[in-house]
């Protein structure tokens, strides 16, 4: 009892917000490691970390986690490429939100015992000596060696640290973003999955809570689109960057337009193609809801739809649209013709990127249909729309 009273406060003998401030600090620098080395870095190839900040976190992270790189980014491109499906590792829309906020970690660990996971999406990623000999097959070794860390350094207090950094990625990263980021938020982007923004939690999250806009640009190194948006694992990056420690590969592409040309060519084809999620939250604002607008009217003597439910049915995705949403879209499509056409050519500009043209050639003969078709649709905001599409371009970063 002596010696425990003797070394209360560990060797560091910290004051009560030492504590906490310790405390904030450590978790930040965990969710650093996720956001900057794990998912920019290794999962998505976004950015370059310097091999020092890579090591760095492969330590930190093993001891305070006990996350393997392979194991993870293995999960998370699955998620990316089986994204709302039964295969997805943790869907709150297949799992639904309860089981993915409270057993996210438990989810995880299935996966991780996946060997064809691991093997499909986990190539390229660390396979050295310290991966082989120690990192891989020894979580809780680094665990432990953490427990034993913190009670030296932070003495008994150290217990009540040990349980933040143990929570905490469970808690921000499996119940968080796995969960809430598919389930509730904004959307900037109608991607084709469930993926929100749920701001604001940037200071806790490093910037992954603007879950939507990276599932539209997976990617990018930046996860803000918008003004307000704030992505603080943007700003470290851009920190690193200054210090030569990091080098940015790709981020989101910034939309433009010029003067229209007469006919759209190749460059214009590609800065859509590019863009397209850009391209089609475009559509939304300048399309479909100005015509839904001038149509509100009419479809409300014929129908009971409420306009902020004929809104989203008509601007979400629709492959997200249960079957009774589809029957009522239909219903409404059928109300109107200038919502039907609107609607038509919104699924065809979209097929333009998703098909298998033969050619580049073939492919902008294809969106050269669609731009001519849609100037002769005779919806007049659609008209104008097609216009300006063969004025975009790209625009640097």
């Amino acid at each position: 009892m002596d010696f425990i009273l003797a070394h209360f406060n560990g060797l560091l003998g910290l004051s009560a917000w030492g504590y906490v401030l310790a405390s904030l600090l450590m978790v930040q620098v965990t969710v650093f490691a996720v956001t900057l080395y794990l998912h920019r870095d290794a999962a998505h190839r976004a950015v370059d970390l310097h091999p020092a900040i890579r090591h760095f976190s492969r330590l930190w992270l093993w001891l305070t986690t006990g996350i393997s790189t392979r194991e993870w980014v293995a999960i998370h491109r699955k998620h990316h490429a089986r994204c709302e499906t039964p295969d997805d590792p943790h869907s709150p829309q297949v799992e639904g939100l309860r089981k993915v906020l409270l057993e996210g970690a438990e989810l995880y660990r299935a996966e991780a015992q996946n060997a064809e996971t691991l093997e499909k999406y986990g190539r390229g990623t660390p396979d050295d000596w310290l991966e082989r000999n120690v990192y891989s097959g020894h979580t809780y070794l680094g665990i432990g060696l953490m427990v034993v860390a913190f009670l030296l350094l932070f003495g008994v207090p150290g217990i009540i640290m040990i349980a933040v950094q143990l929570v905490s990625q469970p808690l921000l990263a499996a119940g968080i973003i796995n969960g809430v980021g598919h389930y509730a938020g904004y959307r900037n982007f109608e991607c084709a999955d469930a993926s929100r923004n749920v701001t604001p939690w940037a200071l806790l999250l490093g910037g992954e809570e603007l879950h939507n806009n990276h599932h539209a640009y997976p990617s990018s190194a930046r996860f803000s689109i918008r003004p307000w948006e704030v992505d603080i694992g943007w700003g470290v990056l851009r920190l690193l960057q200054f210090f030569r420690l990091a080098r940015v590969r790709r981020t989101a592409p910034r939309p433009a337009r010029a003067a229209a040309a007469p006919q759209a060519e190749l460059e214009t084809l590609r800065a859509v193609v590019v863009a397209r999620m850009h391209v089609m939250r475009d559509y939304s604002r300048h399309v479909t809801l100005p015509t839904l607008r001038l149509e509100l009217a009419a479809l409300r003597a014929r129908l009971p739809e409420r306009g902020g439910h004929l809104r989203r049915l008509l601007v979400r995705e629709t492959a997200l649209l249960d079957a009774a949403a589809r029957r009522r879209l239909e219903e409404v499509l059928a109300n109107s013709q200038a919502l039907a056409t609107v609607h038509e050519f919104r699924e065809r500009l979209k097929s333009i990127w998703s098909g298998k043209a033969a050619s580049n050639e073939a492919l902008l003969a294809q969106f050269r249909e669609w731009c001519a078709q849609a100037e002769q649709s005779g919806v007049r905001a659609l008209q104008e729309f097609a216009a300006s599409l063969r004025g975009y371009q790209l625009r640097a970063a």
